[in-house]
């Protein structure tokens, strides 16, 4: 973390400058252009009187934007996004994305921010509440827009689906709702619903996943990218306790395979696996106070001490293994 003496502390955090992540700087045609920025920060960060102790591998930041817009694999000006994560000098650094690489062992997913950042434990205790309480009218809800620019949008075979179940299905169309940051549509829906489908967003994650969990909605998964090896310290394991996965090509082959899976769970598994979710819940939440939430540790929370924790285990394995090598020039 930022130090006046980084030589006492496990890690250090180096600032993601805005710029490496600024949508307009990633609509910038040519590709040499869009890694400017990033180029500049690593060369800033490379001068640091503490990068060359161990070459980045005690240095770890936050990501601005899903991991893919940072994996740029050619130089071509047609493909998108930059390159950052692929540049020399990112081989030892520690990631924080809203979505990991699963294939990327630097990397650890944190949780999207909701609309719900409580200042108070007692917050907390009161959501949980009311959401442990209510009265649910729908079976499953399904909160979204079509994407017509996509061809066989997987989000218009939900929302068709959901229009011909509309005495199970409840449905937030935002082409036509505005669906802004804790918008009342979004956040009735999901406490109206025992279930809310998840489809792919950007990347397989999206946030609608923890707006829906926050509200004690059980998430219904289509790929297994959304929440394997996603959000492995915020969530519980195993993820099918408190969730719901069907193969998206079986859905798209078979729609009514939604509500055949789904009335299977007795309102008793309905309400174990919603109780998970609240349980978990100050774990997924960002605080809105600096000081957290008293006796429980926030998502940020969590993600720093996960941090320091990796650390100070990757420090010990180094010092053991250099007093291994002592010992045997003994």
């Amino acid at each position: 973390m930022q130090s006046i003496k980084p030589p006492k502390c496990y890690c250090i955090l180096y600032p993601l400058l805005c710029r490496t992540c600024n949508w307009e700087d990633f609509m910038v045609h040519h590709s040499e252009e869009r890694d400017r920025p990033s180029e500049l920060m690593l060369e800033w960060v490379k001068n640091q009187p503490y990068w060359n102790q161990n070459h980045g591998s005690d240095h770890f930041l936050m990501l601005g934007r899903l991991t893919w817009a940072f994996r740029r694999k050619t130089d071509a000006d047609s493909d998108w996004g930059t390159s950052f994560l692929r540049m020399p000098l990112m081989k030892n650094v520690l990631r924080l994305s809203i979505e990991k690489n699963p294939w990327d062992d630097l990397e650890v997913s944190v949780p999207y921010p909701t609309a719900f950042h409580p200042q108070f434990e007692t917050e907390i205790k009161q959501w949980q509440d009311l959401v442990r309480s209510r009265n649910r009218s729908s079976h499953f809800c399904f909160v979204g827009a079509v994407r017509k620019k996509i061809k066989n949008d997987f989000r218009e075979v939900l929302m068709n689906y959901c229009k011909n179940e509309t005495g199970s299905c409840k449905i937030v169309d935002c082409s036509v709702t505005h669906c802004y940051d804790g918008a009342p549509a979004i956040l009735e829906a999901f406490l109206d619903s025992d279930f809310c489908l998840q489809p792919k967003g950007d990347g397989f994650t999206r946030r609608s996943m923890f707006d829906c969990m926050m509200a004690g909605s059980i998430p219904v998964y289509f790929w297994e990218g959304s929440f394997k090896t996603q959000y492995e310290w915020h969530l519980p394991s195993p993820s099918e306790d408190y969730s719901v996965y069907m193969d998206h090509t079986e859905v798209r082959n078979d729609t009514n395979i939604i509500r055949e899976v789904l009335d299977k769970f007795t309102k008793d598994d309905v309400k174990k696996m919603r109780e998970i979710l609240i349980d978990a819940m100050p774990k997924y939440l960002y605080a809105r106070s600096n000081q957290g939430l008293g006796s429980s540790n926030d998502a940020f929370d969590i993600a720093i001490d996960e941090v320091l924790k990796r650390f100070k285990q990757q420090r010990e394995q180094k010092q053991n293994l250099e007093e291994q090598e002592q010992m045997k020039n003994l």
